[in-house]
């Protein structure tokens, strides 16, 4: 009982560290530079506070729950021996944690309102919907294939920064032919992804796929399958703005 309480308590102190540079910065510019109060200082505490003890039980459950089970879960892939379901599993994964992406699904909304409002798609509330749900499932479509891609990059011992390097001359030949109006959606895509969900369970996948693989270094091939999370939807994305 003491252990997971002392680890709780660290990961609040952590929080607060880490959130002490920006509460100062915020609290220099209100009061030394613009000279004013700050407004509203008992919400704004109190949201503080809430927000510390988010960050503080987000950061602990992955510690306890997510990092754990994606690298058991790659290991048993790994020792089973089967790399098509290792792929199955690397795709599913990609796919259901981008779908249920909090920043996407608010990216993809907003994105069906400008669009509407710009007269690319109908103004109808379905019309909104079928192109919301239609960026997020191509984006989540594009992280599943690059998290297969990153995981055969692991399987296969294939040097990342080739890989990279080719992905982006390739954004930049499609940024040349997509539609304007989808580039700045697309650019953004590849951000949003990487987001609350996806990053633990996509890094503990690598780290551990990496540490049970005989000649596979953790820290060099472990990380890089973000990257590829991150390139990919760009693609897709614009892609998907030449098609409708």
């Amino acid at each position: 009982m003491k252990q997971p309480l002392l680890a709780l308590c660290k990961s609040t102190l952590g929080s607060l560290r880490d959130l002490a540079p920006i509460i100062l910065v915020v609290a220099f510019f209100q009061i030394v530079v613009l000279r004013q109060p700050l407004p509203n200082l008992y919400d704004l505490s109190i949201g503080i506070v809430f927000v510390v003890l988010g960050l503080t039980f987000f950061i602990y459950g992955l510690e306890m729950g997510l990092f754990p089970i994606g690298e058991s879960l790659a290991n048993a892939f790994a020792r089973k021996g089967s790399a098509f379901w290792l792929l199955c599993f690397s795709f599913a994964l990609g796919f259901g944690t981008t779908v249920a992406e909090p920043a996407l699904i608010a990216v993809s909304a907003e994105a069906a309102e400008v669009a509407a409002s710009g007269g690319m798609i109908e103004n109808s509330g379905e019309a909104r919907q079928s192109y919301a749900s239609g960026l997020r499932y191509v984006v989540a479509f594009a992280v599943g294939l690059a998290i297969v891609l990153g995981v055969l990059r692991i399987l296969k011992g294939w040097p990342i920064h080739l890989m990279i390097i080719i992905g982006y001359c390739l954004v930049v030949l499609m940024t040349i032919f997509a539609p304007k109006e989808i580039i700045g959606i697309a650019y953004d895509s590849g951000g949003v992804t990487t987001s609350t969900i996806t990053v633990p369970l996509v890094t503990a996948l690598g780290v551990g796929l990496a540490s049970c693989i005989k000649g596979r270094n953790p820290m060099l091939d472990g990380f890089g399958l973000i990257a590829f999370a991150s390139l990919s939807p760009m693609i897709f994305v614009m892609a998907y703005g030449m098609v409708i």
